[in-house]
């Protein structure tokens, strides 16, 4: 139970404080102008507050703060926890959709156009994130006639490289072939400049300059290349149609629609620069704790501004319901901008006009959100109650752990442990194991990973909360692949443990897809339509995806390394680089002395040594007999 710590202990500054399980876990993280009078509002008769703010109070065992300078680094250091911890009683971003983005790798040699998802990487410039990938790549299409640089992987451009020929676009115009040195570094850096001032939204020197050449090659009567230079005209056009204006060139504002209710907010964001909309973002915000539609707001501004925007930060932030404690939040964004930002509210015109729309959006969103998650929480929710009334559990398992073993005639035994929490796959939580044991014995290899697992769980189980590793907590439900013979042994590793009496096992086997228990000779009967098969099913099938990736990947790194391994000069990174540039071990054992010579970065000496290692010697020259 959560005790109270003396009123003179909390410090009356800004901070974040941290509720804590009996486990250690953090389940919620707050912020705080004053740490003393925000905590005090915890301890309150639990009658008076929201139910599921007193959920969260009775299940904290422990509460904790960090003390800041100020609002602005409570706000920022709030932020970097939630990220960190992901506390069930936070609100959740349960809308997982990746947004694409129109990205160019600056880093390259030559830069790349191309068209990426997930997590931003140093040395690419982002312009979005858009609503559909399709839409991205029908205007990168449109541009490559006016800026053609490259669209391929590194690995084709080198082979080109080395062929000494450009590929087919190229020929079509849509590729400037630096592969082949038809245009110099400098041409084609500034290229890419151009490509990038346009995708900013400055198309009006673009369409000058193109006019230009196309006036300049029709008075020359040079006419071919003017009917193309009118093309180019159109297609850009085009693409610049595609970027809905919404005000005057000047304008950098992002403009932010929200629909609620108790439980849920949707979330639409609208990026406008130079007037135009260059990228569109949209959430969905489970809200475990109550909120007042200011809260909301404010969560939405620390989401879409927490880690910088693909297309940075603007002048000023529309929103539909001014956040609590604006004034933090304006400070903040001024600080990530270097000038001044406002939030405010439309109250008249164009901007209150394109506000509506985006409200309109989420508001759309939400209702489609709401008709996909209906179906799936009520079918998780089913599936976990059947579970607990079939297999006897006292209580639904919210986690649940399934291991595999996989293996090719006893090599590479590899095992792997997957983890469903609320019924959804919760890919962090996965584990993959080497395993030593001789030839063909999956039931040593089980008791192996689950000893290293739950021997793992014991020592941490011990350690200081912070200090606590991957294996801190326990499975609500320990499911193995295989029958009554794994079964035992996941029993017998939890006997020696004395995790018997915590942690309840089953077992799935495969061929009549029968759950045992222990210390019961039948199978559990659970219908093979339902929803609880269905789940078991489903982690069963995921825990030996994942064992076979694993053993794979085992697999093939050993092959690899027994093919390439003993070659002087040829390192890990060289021989990770060379079959990156090659493709497989097999391209490599059948390319030729000059082929593999024509490497650039590879040493001459080494290249010999890679091919003499897959080639018999070649043969001496026969004496010169005519010559004596």
């Amino acid at each position: 139970m959560l005790e109270r710590p003396p009123s003179g202990t909390i410090p009356d500054t800004p901070g974040s404080y941290q509720f804590r399980d009996a486990e250690g876990r953090v389940i919620y993280v707050g912020k705080a102008k004053s740490l003393r009078s925000r905590l005090s509002n915890y301890f309150a008769d639990p009658r008076t507050l929201h139910p599921r703010t007193a959920q969260m109070v009775a299940a904290a065992a422990s509460v904790e703060w960090i003390q800041v300078r100020n609002e602005v680094e409570a706000l920022m250091l709030e932020y970097s926890l939630i990220k960190r911890y992901k506390p069930r009683f936070n609100v959740r971003l349960i809308d997982d959709k990746s947004y694409p983005f129109l990205a160019v790798t600056l880093d390259d040699e030559w830069p790349r156009a191309t068209v990426m998802r997930g997590r931003r990487k140093k040395g690419t410039r982002y312009f979005g994130p858009y609503a559909h990938a399709y839409a991205i790549r029908e205007t990168l299409d449109e541009l490559l006639r006016t800026f053609p640089i490259r669209t391929c992987s590194d690995s084709k451009l080198l082979r080109h490289q080395r062929l000494g020929k450009p590929c087919l676009l190229f020929h079509i115009e849509k590729c400037s072939a630096p592969c082949v040195g038809e245009i110099t570094k400098a041409d084609y850096d500034e290229l890419v400049a151009e490509f990038m001032r346009f995708l900013e939204g400055e198309s009006e020197p673009v369409l000058d300059a193109l006019e230009t050449q196309m006036r300049e090659a029709a008075s020359n009567q040079e006419f071919e290349q003017a009917a193309r230079l009118r093309d180019r005209i159109v297609t850009v056009k085009r693409a610049i149609e595609r970027q809905q204006m919404v005000g005057d060139r000047s304008e950098d504002v992002d403009i932010i629609g929200i629909h609620e209710d108790e439980i849920e907010a949707s979330a639409q964001v609208f990026f406008v620069r130079r007037g135009r909309v260059v990228g569109r973002q949209g959430m969905i915000i489970d809200k475990v704790m109550e909120m007042s539609p200011g809260e909301t707001a404010a969560i939405v501004l620390e989401q879409v501004y927490g880690d910088e925007p693909a297309v940075g930060y603007p002048k000023s932030v529309l929103v539909p319901v001014i956040p609590d404690d604006v004034g933090v939040y304006e400070e903040w964004l001024s600080e990530q901008r270097g000038s001044r930002v406002g939030v405010r509210i439309p109250q008249r015109g164009a901007k209150r006009e394109l506000a509506e729309t985006v409200t309109q959006n989420a508001k759309e969103a939400f209702t489609r959100h709401r008709l996909r998650r209906a179906s799936d929480h009520n079918t998780r929710a089913k599936a976990l109650n059947e579970l607990q009334e079939a297999l006897g559990l006292p209580e639904a398992p919210l986690r649940i752990e399934c291991y595999d073993m996989s293996h090719l005639q006893g090599t590479d035994y590899v095992g792997s442990m997957v983890v469903m929490e609320d019924g959804l796959p919760r890919k962090s939580e996965y584990r993959r194991f080497k395993v030593n044991v001789p030839q063909n014995d999956d039931f040593a290899a089980m008791e192996e990973v689950l000893t290293r697992r739950f021997t793992a769980y014991l020592a941490e189980r011990e350690r200081p909360i912070e200090e606590r590793g991957k294996f801190s907590y326990p499975p609500e439900l320990l499911l193995v692949d295989g029958g009554k013979g794994q079964l035992g042994v996941a029993v017998r590793v939890l006997q020696d443990l004395g995790l018997d009496d915590e942690i309840p096992v089953a077992s799935l086997a495969k061929q009549f897809e029968e759950v045992y228990l222990p210390e019961r000779s039948d199978p559990v009967i659970i219908a093979r339509n339902s929803e609880a098969m269905f789940m078991l099913q489903r982690i069963r099938d995921e825990s030996h995806r994942f064992a076979i990736t694993f053993h794979r990947e085992r697999r093939g790194k050993r092959m690899t390394q027994s093919a390439l391994d003993d070659i002087p000069g040829l390192g890990p990174k060289r021989r990770a680089k060379l079959l990156k540039e090659l493709g497989t071990v097999k391209a490599i054992k059948a390319a030729s002395r000059e082929e593999l010579r024509a490497v650039k970065w590879l040493p001459e000496a080494v290249a010999d040594s890679i091919y003499d290692k897959f080639h018999e010697p070649e043969p001496e020259p026969a004496p010169d007999t005519e010559s004596r």
